[in-house]
């Protein structure tokens, strides 16, 4: 059996994969910015080429950059957030290969995506948000993307994967104010600044989603949020309804898993 953990920030996804993780010792756990079969959250894509060209750009890092890179196919991949290292402009130069935020045009970001779903036949994994959140991210805030487009888009993701043994651990927040402010407290340093608040607000305020509605603002973001999580509910009820366990966030027993 694998797992997916899924759920709007904040949700307690990370406590959720603690839990599990204890429970099935046997499985391999995998957060966001680790290499994944399906996921490529903080990884960068590059062919063959582009990594010649990376691993000279950056010789003085070039052990690091080969100890977190891993070979698919004509391309490799760089879990570029696990290398520590205060080269100036590295991790924004490695950000550019990312393939969400509207970096591919669709055809080709769908076809990476269906490709690794496909190709992966591996077992006994737990995936932290490697189902819902950067696909639904990237199709509502940098393609515009209508709730149908992207229905239709996890009826087919749905159909390829079917025979799949998975388990999806769906976090509902019930108040996504609130839980929004709770975590803009927890995601501070230690004189009380946010981190991750002003980060989260400037990447919705700049989407192209946010500039062609013409909106901004707090209470536009967790507008954004409840629709994506009503959204990510209705996948769940109608493409994956025998596969999927909603559980209400940072508010279930252990007896629900």
């Amino acid at each position: 059996m694998n797992y997916f953990i899924e759920g709007l920030q904040g949700s307690g996804k990370s406590t959720l994969l603690e839990k599990l993780a204890r429970r099935y010792t046997t499985c391999v756990v995998l957060r966001e910015g680790d290499y994944s079969p399906v996921e490529l959250a903080w990884c960068a894509l590059v062919t063959k080429e582009q990594y010649s060209d990376i691993l000279e750009k950056y010789a003085g890092i070039r052990s690091m950059i080969e100890d977190n890179s891993y070979a698919e196919g004509d391309n490799k991949i760089i879990c570029y957030t696990k290398i520590l290292t205060d080269v100036p402009g590295f991790h924004k130069d490695l950000e550019k290969y990312e393939i969400y935020n509207g970096r591919l045009v669709f055809d080709e970001f769908k076809r990476i995506v269906f490709n690794r779903f496909n190709n992966w036949n591996g077992d006994n994994m737990i995936f932290e948000c490697s189902l819902f959140q950067n696909i639904v991210e990237d199709m509502i805030l940098y393609r515009n993307a209508s709730d149908q487009a992207i229905l239709d888009f996890y009826k087919e993701l749905a159909d390829l994967i079917e025979k799949t043994p998975f388990r999806i651990f769906y976090l509902e927040t019930e108040n996504v104010a609130d839980n929004i402010g709770v975590i803009r407290k927890e995601r501070s340093d230690e004189n009380g600044n946010e981190m991750w608040f002003p980060l989260m607000m400037r990447y919705f305020d700049e989407s192209p989603y946010a500039k062609i509605n013409g909106i901004s603002g707090e209470e536009e973001l967790l507008k954004h949020f409840s629709h994506r999580q009503e959204l990510e509910l209705r996948i769940c009820r109608e493409f994956f309804r025998d596969k999927v366990t909603v559980l209400k966030s940072k508010a279930y027993s252990d007896k629900e898993l």
